[in-house]
């Protein structure tokens, strides 16, 4: 596996190197709010916001190493310190290293669909896995979500409009800051429809931040690691 390498302030480090789960601070100093990017492609949304509101800190992940290199000598360019980029996956980033209520807002635009069946079980956006990203957001804070694949952009409607912790708004026009991706500038141009979402976690602190289409998965997988009758569980 190769190793994570982690980019901020100029340097770049081995995740290995940091202490888990991984502090905020540990990346980018300061007191403002966070923002995350999962899946950052080139960086355009990105390294734009960050370079339009330095008084803010950003956090985005990228599996793809050509990416996040382009991203990282973009962000060089423009001397941004409050940017931080991590190349590796993200779900086991959010699973095992980043801390939950890291961010105001969590952007994902485009993500792979996976459209093959037996592929499906990667998407970013599952039962199982959905609470990952809903889970790096503080209370009150809000996710944004974009595809042009409808029939995935459809499922993670209805996944998140069945979350008991979010509240969805459809987005039926370009955000108003225009275009946030390579992509979406592609195929507004082409006139290629668009599904746009923003879920916004609930404040109260009694709603479970679970979703209850993944409760099966996480019995199911508690169920495979009990011990065996007479064992000592060691």
């Amino acid at each position: 596996m190769r190793p994570t390498i982690v980019w901020a302030g100029g340097a770049e480090r081995d995740l290995r190197e940091l202490p888990a789960p991984l502090r905020r601070d540990e990346l980018v100093k300061g007191v403002g709010h966070w923002e995350v990017e999962l899946g950052f492609g080139k960086g355009r949304y990105l390294v734009r916001r960050a370079g339009e509101h330095r008084q803010l800190r950003f956090l985005g992940v990228e599996v793809a190493s050509q990416y996040y290199r382009l991203a990282r000598d973009r962000a060089s360019e423009k001397g941004l310190t409050n940017l931080a980029l991590i190349r590796g996956e993200a779900i086991y980033l959010m699973a095992a290293v980043l801390g939950a209520g890291w961010a105001e807002a969590v952007h994902v635009y485009f993500p792979d669909p996976w459209p093959k069946g037996r592929h499906q079980k990667r998407r970013l956006f599952d039962p199982l896995t959905v609470d990952l990203p809903l889970g790096l957001l503080r209370p009150g804070g809000s996710l944004y979500f974009a595809s042009d694949f409808l029939d995935y952009g459809a499922a993670v409607r209805e996944l998140l409009a069945a979350h008991p912790a979010v509240d969805l708004e459809i987005v039926d026009q370009l955000w108003p800051d225009g275009a946030r991706t390579n992509y979406e500038a592609k195929f507004v141009t082409e006139g290629r429809p668009i599904i746009r979402l923003i879920a916004r976690r609930r404040l109260t602190h009694e709603v479970a931040l679970l979703h209850p289409a993944g409760r099966a998965g996480i019995i199911a997988a508690a169920k495979e690691v009990e011990p065996e009758p007479g064992s000592d569980g060691a």
